[in-house]
Protein backbone atom coordinates (compact mmCIF):
# COMPACT_ATOMS: atom_id res chain seq x y z
CA UNK A 1 0.00 0.00 0.00
CA UNK A 2 1.71 3.37 -1.27
CA UNK A 3 1.23 6.20 0.99
CA UNK A 4 0.58 10.01 -0.19
CA UNK A 5 3.30 12.78 0.60
CA UNK A 6 1.60 15.87 2.32
CA UNK A 7 2.75 19.03 1.94
CA UNK A 8 2.94 20.70 5.02
CA UNK A 9 5.26 23.51 4.44
CA UNK A 10 2.94 25.24 2.26
CA UNK A 11 0.29 25.63 5.63
CA UNK A 12 2.81 27.07 8.05
CA UNK A 13 1.94 30.41 7.37
CA UNK A 14 3.92 33.00 10.00
CA UNK A 15 4.89 30.30 11.62
CA UNK A 16 8.50 28.55 11.94
CA UNK A 17 6.03 25.24 12.16
CA UNK A 18 2.72 23.99 12.26
CA UNK A 19 0.55 23.78 15.66
CA UNK A 20 -3.09 22.95 15.08
CA UNK A 21 -6.38 21.74 16.99
CA UNK A 22 -8.12 18.95 14.46
CA UNK A 23 -11.62 18.27 14.99
CA UNK A 24 -14.00 16.02 12.99
CA UNK A 25 -16.20 13.37 12.97
CA UNK A 26 -13.93 10.70 12.97
CA UNK A 27 -10.70 10.24 11.68
CA UNK A 28 -10.68 9.20 8.10
CA UNK A 29 -8.13 6.74 6.75
CA UNK A 30 -5.30 8.40 5.23
CA UNK A 31 -1.96 6.59 4.34
CA UNK A 32 0.55 9.26 4.14
CA UNK A 33 3.68 10.72 5.13
CA UNK A 34 6.31 14.18 5.06
CA UNK A 35 9.47 15.00 5.53
CA UNK A 36 8.64 16.62 9.05
CA UNK A 37 8.37 15.05 12.10
CA UNK A 38 4.49 15.15 14.02
CA UNK A 39 3.67 15.29 17.81
CA UNK A 40 -0.10 14.04 17.95
CA UNK A 41 -2.01 14.17 20.84
CA UNK A 42 -5.35 12.42 20.92
CA UNK A 43 -7.70 14.85 23.14
CA UNK A 44 -11.01 12.75 22.20
CA UNK A 45 -11.42 9.71 19.75
CA UNK A 46 -10.58 6.24 19.48
CA UNK A 47 -9.97 3.81 16.71
CA UNK A 48 -6.78 1.99 15.25
CA UNK A 49 -3.57 4.11 14.80
CA UNK A 50 -1.02 2.71 11.64
CA UNK A 51 2.34 3.51 11.93
CA UNK A 52 4.77 1.46 9.78
CA UNK A 53 3.83 -1.70 10.21
CA UNK A 54 2.29 -1.27 13.49
CA UNK A 55 -1.22 -1.92 13.82
CA UNK A 56 -2.59 -1.11 17.65
CA UNK A 57 -5.74 0.42 18.83
CA UNK A 58 -5.87 4.10 20.29
CA UNK A 59 -7.74 6.14 22.90
CA UNK A 60 -8.01 9.46 24.44
CA UNK A 61 -4.42 10.30 25.91
CA UNK A 62 -2.73 8.91 23.12
CA UNK A 63 0.57 10.63 22.76
CA UNK A 64 2.35 9.51 19.95
CA UNK A 65 5.76 11.25 18.22
CA UNK A 66 6.07 10.23 14.41
CA UNK A 67 9.53 10.47 12.37
CA UNK A 68 10.69 11.94 9.13
CA UNK A 69 9.01 10.04 6.46
CA UNK A 70 7.28 7.46 8.39
CA UNK A 71 3.85 6.38 7.00
CA UNK A 72 1.35 6.79 9.53
CA UNK A 73 -2.85 7.15 9.83
CA UNK A 74 -5.34 7.57 12.75
CA UNK A 75 -8.84 5.75 11.52
CA UNK A 76 -11.63 6.55 13.46
CA UNK A 77 -14.97 4.44 13.89
CA UNK A 78 -18.05 5.82 12.15
CA UNK A 79 -19.98 4.95 14.60
CA UNK A 80 -18.93 7.11 17.62
CA UNK A 81 -21.32 9.57 19.55
CA UNK A 82 -18.42 12.16 19.90
CA UNK A 83 -16.25 14.15 17.39
CA UNK A 84 -12.85 13.13 17.49
CA UNK A 85 -10.03 15.42 18.82
CA UNK A 86 -6.26 15.84 18.30
CA UNK A 87 -3.82 18.65 18.40
CA UNK A 88 -1.25 17.73 15.99
CA UNK A 89 2.17 19.36 15.97
CA UNK A 90 4.88 18.96 12.76
CA UNK A 91 8.41 20.68 12.39
CA UNK A 92 10.73 20.53 10.26
CA UNK A 93 14.97 19.71 10.87
CA UNK A 94 15.68 23.43 8.71
CA UNK A 95 14.05 24.60 12.33
CA UNK A 96 15.12 22.18 14.55
CA UNK A 97 18.42 22.64 13.36
CA UNK A 98 19.82 25.45 15.59
CA UNK A 99 18.83 23.73 18.32
CA UNK A 100 19.79 20.25 18.03
CA UNK A 101 23.45 21.89 17.43
CA UNK A 102 23.62 23.03 21.44
CA UNK A 103 25.18 20.70 23.94
CA UNK A 104 21.90 21.15 25.66
CA UNK A 105 19.91 19.62 22.71
CA UNK A 106 21.66 15.86 22.78
CA UNK A 107 18.65 14.43 24.31
CA UNK A 108 16.16 15.89 21.46
CA UNK A 109 18.32 15.00 19.17
CA UNK A 110 18.50 11.40 19.87
CA UNK A 111 14.45 11.38 20.81
CA UNK A 112 14.04 12.40 17.15
CA UNK A 113 16.60 9.63 15.91
CA UNK A 114 14.52 7.40 18.07
CA UNK A 115 11.51 8.83 16.44
CA UNK A 116 12.38 7.11 12.89
CA UNK A 117 10.51 3.81 14.06
CA UNK A 118 7.36 6.28 15.67
CA UNK A 119 7.12 6.79 20.06
CA UNK A 120 4.59 6.62 22.42
CA UNK A 121 4.69 8.37 25.37
CA UNK A 122 2.12 8.56 29.12
CA UNK A 123 0.21 11.63 28.75
CA UNK A 124 1.07 13.22 31.96
CA UNK A 125 -0.77 16.07 33.26
CA UNK A 126 2.10 18.62 33.04
CA UNK A 127 2.69 17.48 29.33
CA UNK A 128 -1.04 17.83 28.14
CA UNK A 129 -1.31 21.16 29.46
CA UNK A 130 1.80 22.12 27.63
CA UNK A 131 0.96 20.69 24.23
CA UNK A 132 -3.17 22.15 24.90
CA UNK A 133 -1.78 25.59 24.63
CA UNK A 134 0.95 25.85 21.97
CA UNK A 135 -2.28 26.06 19.13
CA UNK A 136 -2.62 29.30 21.02
CA UNK A 137 0.74 30.75 21.20
CA UNK A 138 2.42 33.41 18.65
CA UNK A 139 5.76 34.49 18.22
CA UNK A 140 8.83 33.37 20.39
CA UNK A 141 6.77 31.94 23.21
CA UNK A 142 5.84 29.89 20.80
CA UNK A 143 8.85 28.28 19.99
CA UNK A 144 10.74 28.40 23.27
CA UNK A 145 7.63 26.72 24.61
CA UNK A 146 7.67 23.78 21.90
CA UNK A 147 11.68 23.77 22.73
CA UNK A 148 10.63 23.02 26.32
CA UNK A 149 7.77 20.46 25.53
CA UNK A 150 10.58 18.59 23.58
CA UNK A 151 13.46 18.81 25.98
CA UNK A 152 10.62 17.64 28.50
CA UNK A 153 9.94 14.41 26.20
CA UNK A 154 13.21 13.83 25.67
CA UNK A 155 13.45 12.97 29.58
CA UNK A 156 10.25 10.81 29.69
CA UNK A 157 10.19 7.31 29.13
CA UNK A 158 8.81 6.45 25.99
CA UNK A 159 8.50 2.53 23.91
CA UNK A 160 8.84 1.81 19.95
CA UNK A 161 5.78 1.80 17.91
CA UNK A 162 6.49 0.00 14.53
CA UNK A 163 8.14 -2.96 15.16
CA UNK A 164 11.79 -2.68 13.56
CA UNK A 165 13.20 -2.36 16.45
CA UNK A 166 16.69 -3.36 16.70
CA UNK A 167 17.56 -2.92 19.97
CA UNK A 168 20.64 -5.47 20.46
CA UNK A 169 22.28 -3.49 17.10
CA UNK A 170 25.58 -2.57 18.45
CA UNK A 171 27.63 -1.72 15.17
CA UNK A 172 27.71 -0.11 12.52
CA UNK A 173 27.97 -2.98 9.94
CA UNK A 174 25.79 -4.81 11.49
CA UNK A 175 22.96 -1.61 11.59
CA UNK A 176 23.48 -1.53 7.87
CA UNK A 177 23.03 -5.10 7.27
CA UNK A 178 19.79 -5.35 9.41
CA UNK A 179 18.17 -2.54 7.85
CA UNK A 180 19.18 -4.21 4.32
CA UNK A 181 17.41 -7.05 5.59
CA UNK A 182 14.16 -5.14 6.95
CA UNK A 183 14.00 -3.51 3.42
CA UNK A 184 14.06 -6.36 1.28
CA UNK A 185 11.48 -8.29 3.70
CA UNK A 186 8.96 -5.06 4.03
CA UNK A 187 8.99 -4.95 0.19
CA UNK A 188 8.86 -8.80 -0.93
CA UNK A 189 6.39 -10.16 2.12
CA UNK A 190 3.81 -10.75 -0.13
CA UNK A 191 5.88 -13.65 -2.02
CA UNK A 192 7.49 -16.54 -0.90
CA UNK A 193 10.46 -15.98 1.30
CA UNK A 194 13.26 -18.60 2.02
CA UNK A 195 15.68 -18.42 4.75
CA UNK A 196 18.38 -19.37 2.17
CA UNK A 197 17.57 -16.09 0.20
CA UNK A 198 17.68 -13.96 3.19
CA UNK A 199 21.00 -15.50 3.82
CA UNK A 200 22.53 -14.77 0.87
CA UNK A 201 21.04 -11.43 0.56
CA UNK A 202 24.07 -10.80 3.68
CA UNK A 203 26.30 -13.52 2.77
CA UNK A 204 25.98 -15.15 5.51
CA UNK A 205 24.93 -18.71 6.78
CA UNK A 206 21.74 -20.09 7.55
CA UNK A 207 22.52 -20.57 10.98
CA UNK A 208 24.46 -17.43 11.55
CA UNK A 209 21.84 -15.65 9.77
CA UNK A 210 19.01 -16.93 12.47
CA UNK A 211 21.40 -15.91 15.04
CA UNK A 212 22.06 -12.44 14.08
CA UNK A 213 18.79 -11.67 12.97
CA UNK A 214 17.15 -13.03 16.07
CA UNK A 215 19.75 -11.23 18.63
CA UNK A 216 18.79 -7.67 16.58
CA UNK A 217 15.37 -8.25 15.99
CA UNK A 218 14.25 -10.17 19.26
CA UNK A 219 12.04 -12.42 16.30
CA UNK A 220 12.63 -15.19 14.39
CA UNK A 221 12.20 -14.58 10.44
CA UNK A 222 8.68 -16.35 10.46
CA UNK A 223 7.41 -14.76 13.30
CA UNK A 224 9.27 -10.98 11.72
CA UNK A 225 7.35 -12.08 8.04
CA UNK A 226 4.10 -13.32 9.62
CA UNK A 227 3.83 -9.80 11.52
CA UNK A 228 4.36 -7.50 8.54
CA UNK A 229 1.80 -10.18 6.63
CA UNK A 230 -0.77 -10.00 9.32
CA UNK A 231 -0.78 -5.58 9.53
CA UNK A 232 -0.88 -5.49 5.92
CA UNK A 233 -3.72 -7.93 6.61
CA UNK A 234 -5.25 -5.68 8.70
CA UNK A 235 -5.27 -2.26 6.83
CA UNK A 236 -6.25 -4.38 3.64
CA UNK A 237 -9.89 -5.76 5.95
CA UNK A 238 -10.90 -1.59 7.03
CA UNK A 239 -9.38 -0.05 3.70
CA UNK A 240 -10.36 -2.71 0.68
CA UNK A 241 -13.39 -4.46 -0.32
CA UNK A 242 -11.35 -7.77 -0.98
CA UNK A 243 -12.59 -10.84 0.12
CA UNK A 244 -10.39 -12.46 3.47
CA UNK A 245 -9.34 -14.89 0.84
CA UNK A 246 -8.06 -12.34 -1.26
CA UNK A 247 -6.26 -10.93 1.18
CA UNK A 248 -4.86 -14.06 2.70
CA UNK A 249 -2.65 -14.66 -0.47
CA UNK A 250 -2.06 -11.02 -1.59
CA UNK A 251 -0.51 -11.07 1.74
CA UNK A 252 1.76 -13.75 0.84
CA UNK A 253 0.04 -16.50 2.73
CA UNK A 254 0.00 -19.84 0.96
CA UNK A 255 -3.08 -20.89 2.48
CA UNK A 256 -6.59 -19.37 3.95
CA UNK A 257 -6.24 -22.05 7.05
CA UNK A 258 -2.70 -20.71 7.61
CA UNK A 259 -3.72 -16.91 7.71
CA UNK A 260 -6.69 -17.48 9.82
CA UNK A 261 -4.66 -19.55 12.63
CA UNK A 262 -1.87 -16.49 12.25
CA UNK A 263 -4.16 -13.83 12.31
CA UNK A 264 -6.00 -15.04 15.22
CA UNK A 265 -2.57 -15.86 17.26
CA UNK A 266 -1.58 -11.82 16.63
CA UNK A 267 -4.93 -10.45 16.66
CA UNK A 268 -6.97 -12.37 19.28
CA UNK A 269 -9.88 -12.47 16.78
CA UNK A 270 -10.34 -13.94 13.45
CA UNK A 271 -10.14 -11.82 10.24
CA UNK A 272 -13.85 -11.85 9.29
CA UNK A 273 -14.80 -10.51 12.94
CA UNK A 274 -12.27 -8.00 12.70
CA UNK A 275 -13.71 -6.62 9.73
CA UNK A 276 -17.46 -7.06 11.03
CA UNK A 277 -16.11 -5.02 14.14
CA UNK A 278 -14.35 -2.51 13.01
CA UNK A 279 -16.46 -0.49 10.12
CA UNK A 280 -13.72 1.39 8.18
CA UNK A 281 -13.79 5.22 8.61
CA UNK A 282 -13.40 5.75 4.71
CA UNK A 283 -16.61 6.92 3.80
CA UNK A 284 -16.67 10.54 4.83
CA UNK A 285 -14.16 13.12 3.10
CA UNK A 286 -12.48 16.16 5.66
CA UNK A 287 -10.17 18.78 4.35
CA UNK A 288 -7.32 17.77 6.78
CA UNK A 289 -5.46 14.78 8.12
CA UNK A 290 -3.10 13.63 10.71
Amino acid sequence: MKAILENISSNNGNSSFRAYRYQVPFFEFKWHYHPEWELTYIVQGNGYRIVGNSYESFSAGDLVLLGSNLPHTWTGKTDNDTESDAVVIQFSMDFMLPFLKLQEGIAIKNMLEQAARGLVFPPEKEMVTAILELPHLQGMEKVMRFIALLDKLAQMPAKYIAPNTFHNVVSKKNELRINKVCTFLQDNFHQKITLQAVAELIHVTESNFCKFFKKATGKTLSDYVNELRINEASRLLLQSDATVNQISYSCGFETLSYFNRIFLMKKGISPKKFREINTPAMMKKSTSQI
